[in-house]
């Protein structure tokens, strides 16, 4: 049988499909969210759990205040990446799974897999940092994938609004989509649904801190990791845009 044939076999309409959609990258990384959600419900009891917070979860006050906590300020090498695993509850784990199947798998198939394992645990660890400069010196704990989803988000911007690029086959005179190219901030700005979406994310995140003033209460949102990842990956985005191959004669 011909490579030709073959290929006609394996793509035509009756050819079996995947079972999941998403790309690799994303799938697993949903799964382990989701077996570490699994483990903490089902399997460790609560000392167990208490101290996988206490060593994976991101606490500022660790530098501050070393002594205070088991392991001093070692685990703040590994827990701005670590604690994007852990979330406070089903909710919030659920929530963030479909963000991260929305906004995620755009950037995976533009980018492959190690380019958005890179943007995720930067933009986590960057969503940390902000979180640490807006609470210090309070002893504050963070759990969730917000920041690296958020990142993922701002890095799916960059390009997601942007016209589709279509060329014509050389060869059967086909038009053929291409993808879409980033757009620069100048274009993103006079884009009005990618300014629209971008100027009202960062609004509602950025008024999260005076709720408490309108209902009296904290609803516990970390909304500094995802102002602080969502601008990491607005920004790291384009390092990972492929070059065109140069031509050789």
């Amino acid at each position: 049988m011909s490579d030709e044939k073959k290929s006609q076999e394996t793509q035509g309409p009756g050819a079996r499909q995947p079972a999941i959609l998403l790309p690799g990258v994303i799938t697993a990384l949903l799964g382990l969210m989701v077996a570490v959600q699994l483990a903490r419900a089902f399997v460790l009891n609560e000392d167990g759990d208490l101290q996988l917070i206490v060593w994976l979860a991101f606490i500022p006050a660790r530098a501050i205040a070393p002594t205070e906590f088991p392991g001093g300020w070692i685990p703040l090498v590994w827990t701005p990446f670590t604690s994007a695993f852990l979330h406070a509850g089903w909710e919030h784990l659920l929530i963030n799974c479909a963000w991260l199947a929305i906004f995620g798998t755009p950037v995976a198939r533009r980018y492959g897999t190690w380019a958005t394992l890179i943007l995720f645990l930067v933009s986590a660890a960057v969503g940390a940092a902000f979180f640490a400069a807006t609470t210090l010196p309070q002893v504050q704990v963070l759990l969730g994938a917000s920041g690296g989803i958020a990142g993922l988000t701002g890095a799916a911007c960059r390009f997601i609004f942007q016209p589709l690029i279509v060329a014509r086959d050389p060869a059967t005179g086909e038009q053929v989509v291409l993808g879409r190219r980033m757009g620069t901030l100048a274009e993103l700005a006079r884009n009005q649904r990618a300014a629209f979406f971008i100027v009202v994310w960062l609004v509602l995140n950025a008024a999260v801190p005076f709720l408490p003033l309108l209902i009296g209460e904290s609803i516990g949102i970390a909304w500094q990791a995802h102002l602080g990842g969502f601008l990491a990956g607005l920004f790291l985005a384009p390092l990972f845009e492929r070059r065109p191959k140069e031509k050789t004669t």
